[in-house]
């Protein structure tokens, strides 16, 4: 495959990262009709910062179409903006996706305090009733919200989905990233997208470490991108 480096496409990489933080792709992003239309619906739903956000539509709306057809997964849903906006842009783009949203909605599991800034409990203040309602309203027939930990229903949902074409890990705490990575990475179409939301944050050295021990050191992948977040592919020819 052209531009291909260390089972990365560069030239990809770069036209994102490099375009975000240097170049003009940014204010382009957020004048693009349809990526204001589905920022407009998650105001108050989501802490994810702007430039990962865009990362995030670029790759769904510009990326997907070039790998076998998947659906996307979320881990770590919070008050459900991202899935809602990732649903929102896949609806035009990718009419046939689903997108399955994991979460606890009750806050965070145990956390292990040698590496983790959080704690257990943080993040509860979600009304999973009320954000079920308020996708439905939008017509987002295409969007799962799933209640509870990851080790209890990542599987059942991978089982239903025809192939993950972009995983979605943004969970901030070791055990929840390292689990995520690890059941989801057999399901992931040849080319598919791992997206590590947090893993470059100060209070997230727990989700850095999933992803150096993990991705980095033992299945010895090189990231595609390193801004605004870390990107893996993953393709099944593992030469």
């Amino acid at each position: 495959m052209e531009n291909m480096r260390n089972r990365r496409n560069i030239k990809h990489g770069y036209a994102r990262g490099w375009g975000i933080q240097f170049g003009d792709l940014k204010e382009k992003t957020l004048n693009d009709p349809l990526y204001r239309q589905a920022v407009s619906l998650i105001t108050g739903r989501s802490v994810v910062s702007e430039d990962n956000r865009i990362n995030l539509f670029l790759i769904i709306r510009d990326y997907l179409k070039d790998i076998p057809a998947g659906d996307i997964i979320e881990f770590g849903s919070y008050k459900g903006g991202i899935a809602i906006f990732m649903a929102t842009i896949a609806r035009q783009s990718h009419p046939k996706m689903k997108i399955y949203s994991l979460d606890t909605f009750a806050g965070m599991p145990e956390t292990d305090s040698a590496i983790d800034a959080h704690n257990k409990g943080d993040f509860a203040d979600v009304d999973l009733d009320e954000l079920r309602r308020y996708a439905e309203g939008l017509g987002l027939s295409n969007l799962e919200f799933v209640r509870g930990p990851f080790e209890q229903t990542a599987e059942s949902v991978l089982s239903r989905s025809k192939g993950v074409a972009l995983a979605h890990i943004d969970c901030d705490i070791y055990s929840s990233v390292a689990y995520s990575y690890d059941v989801v990475k057999p399901r992931m179409v040849d080319g598919g997208y791992v997206v590590f939301d947090d893993a470059l944050y100060s209070s997230c050295l727990g989700a850095t470490e999933a992803v150096e021990d993990l991705a980095i050191r033992r299945d010895g992948l090189n990231c595609e991108q390193i801004f605004p977040h870390f990107v893996f592919r993953m393709f099944k020819d593992r030469r």
